[in-house]
């Protein structure tokens, strides 16, 4: 996994200090947060509704959040496209849980139910669910079909992110 504090740039990637400060979105008011990479890891609390900016938990993401959630953090989103009448989205909906308590606060895993948000799905070309796709800086990274178990979630955002 290509370093959380690296970003790309005209000559290539740039990586930040511990002490850069990272925008990260918070997942309750959608504020836009500046944390110190460094401080990542010890529990941040938003500057505007002061709740936790890292919920060890998927956050859904909705027509509203989505945009603002891919393209306005500094770590990687990883998004699962899901829909409540699906099998192995419901199958796969624990696991994921489980991947965004391991991932956090390296990586944002969200969920973004299909059904609700059909528009969002067919501008990113999906044709099957669940499906998870990476974005990192507004920009699709990786994509991968089918339901995973929370190892193998772990390990293909590992890889990829």
């Amino acid at each position: 996994m290509k370093s959380n504090n690296c970003k790309p740039d005209s000559t290539g990637y740039r990586c930040m200090t511990m002490s850069e400060p990272l925008h990260i979105v918070c997942p309750g008011c959608g504020a836009v947060n500046r944390i110190p990479a460094g401080k990542l890891g010890a529990a941040p609390k938003c500057g505007k509704c002061h709740q936790p900016v890292f919920r060890q938990q998927p956050l859904e993401l909705t027509s509203a959040s989505f945009q603002q959630h891919i393209s306005r953090n500094d770590i990687p989103v990883v998004v699962d496209f899901w829909a409540p009448w699906c099998g192995p989205c419901k199958m796969m909906a624990p696991a994921f849980a489980q991947a965004a308590a391991q991932l956090e606060p390296d990586v944002r895993l969200a969920k973004l139910n299909t059904e609700a948000e059909q528009a969002i799905g067919a501008n990113h070309g999906i044709r099957s669910i669940p499906t998870m796709v990476i974005f990192r800086n507004g920009q699709e990274v990786a994509r991968q079909a089918g339901a995973m178990g929370t190892a193998d979630i772990v390990r293909w955002v590992r890889a990829n992110a």
